[in-house]
């Protein structure tokens, strides 16, 4: 099999870059649907507005309804239809984004992604995850492109909610590891192919770039100002993520967070922080070096992220839940089989807790 680097045809990162977005859109028609909340249309949508007009480009707004489910999938596909768009423009957050890919696939039409926060990973994918109307991880949609924009303006995103950051840093940490444990497997990447060079070495890149800015761009950011290390966070968290998990693959973090998603409990939490608990948890059934454990999980301690399942929302979580979650994440159709390691339900549930074990024990619990 080949090895196969796959990323979005062009991405742009800087200050006041949404004013520019009509000079982008314009290279792909002349009609655009855009989506995004209704709060987000409070915030950016006159600005958005203006660009796209000022480029000659007519723009219908429509508000996502919440969740990245095939109920409004088909609702907005039937909206671009009838509205004779010629784009989907998505603007906002993690799900936002894969409903805009998943919709310009199956309209048949190039799709813009614009973060507003920088959270997840996703807005570089070629891949959109589809979830029950409910909320409960149902599966990946593998997409034939990356999208045909990406545009950070780091001005809206130094403004948005610390946590959502933090969040995004989460998201970014299991990266490397992931990328590595496919590596070590022989395993099949989201691209395709195998893992290439240039995949783990942007995956190395991101990881070394959460270690050494992080902790610095977590204390610009709580004075509001965008400094050097947060605008190389906000390119770690976007780009060299998106990049690294694509074409180096998913394992283990990844399907514990699909995992998390059947207990009801952890709705309120954020996709990056049950992926950093899900990285701790990958680094105990791999057994990595303590030295590597503990760097990992100070380094989450420091920023705010979740090593324990009290702060997953799960209190007194039962046996019967955990192996629930356990079960999920091993399922045929997730990503835990890319291990390196020998994985089962039995000893996910045992890592689980020992992450947890391990969480406490740092944080006094």
């Amino acid at each position: 099999m080949a090895n196969i680097f796959i990323s979005p045809s062009k991405y742009v990162q800087g200050a006041g870059e949404m004013q520019q977005l009509g000079k982008y859109a314009h290279t792909f028609g002349r009609k655009a649907l855009v989506l995004l909340s209704e709060n987000g249309y409070q915030r950016n949508g006159k600005q958005i507005e203006a660009s796209l007009a000022g480029a000659g480009v007519a723009a219908s707004f429509v508000y996502f309804h919440g969740e990245c489910c095939m109920t409004e999938i088909n609702r907005l596909t039937q909206n671009v239809q009838a509205d004779g768009a010629e784009m989907v423009i998505g603007v906002g957050g993690g799900k936002i984004f894969d409903t805009a890919k998943a919709v310009a696939y199956y309209a048949k039409v190039p799709v813009l992604i614009c973060p507003t926060i920088a959270s997840t990973d996703a807005p570089c994918s070629a891949l959109s995850v589809i979830y029950s109307d409910e909320g409960v991880f149902e599966r990946y949609l593998f997409l034939p492109a990356n999208p045909n924009l990406v545009l950070m303006d780091t001005d809206i995103l130094a403004a948005s909610p610390l946590r959502l950051t933090i969040a995004g840093m989460g998201d970014a940490l299991a990266t490397y590891f992931e990328a590595r444990a496919c590596a070590a497997s022989g395993a099949t990447t989201c691209a395709g192919g195998k893992v290439s060079q240039a995949a783990l070495a942007l995956a190395k890149l991101c990881f070394d770039t959460l270690m050494n800015e992080g902790i610095k761009a977590k204390h610009a950011l709580s004075a509001h100002v965008c400094t050097p290390a947060v605008e190389k966070i906000f390119e770690a968290n976007t780009l060299l993520s998106g990049i690294g998990f694509e074409s180096g693959g998913l394992a283990g973090a990844h399907a514990l967070h699909n995992g998390l998603t059947v207990l009801e409990e952890c709705h309120a939490m954020y996709h990056g922080e049950k992926v950093a608990f899900g990285t701790l948890t990958q680094l105990i059934l791999e057994d990595v070096p303590k030295e590597e454990l503990d760097a990992i999980a100070v380094w989450c301690v420091e920023l705010g992220l979740p090593v324990t399942l009290r702060e997953l929302g799960l209190e007194n979580v039962t046996k019967e839940k955990l192996m629930a979650v356990a079960e999920a994440a091993c399922a045929e159709t997730d990503t835990m089989g890319n291990m390196p390691v020998e994985v089962n339900p039995h000893k996910v549930y045992a890592a689980l807790l020992a992450a947890d074990a391990y969480g406490r024990s740092l944080v006094g619990m």
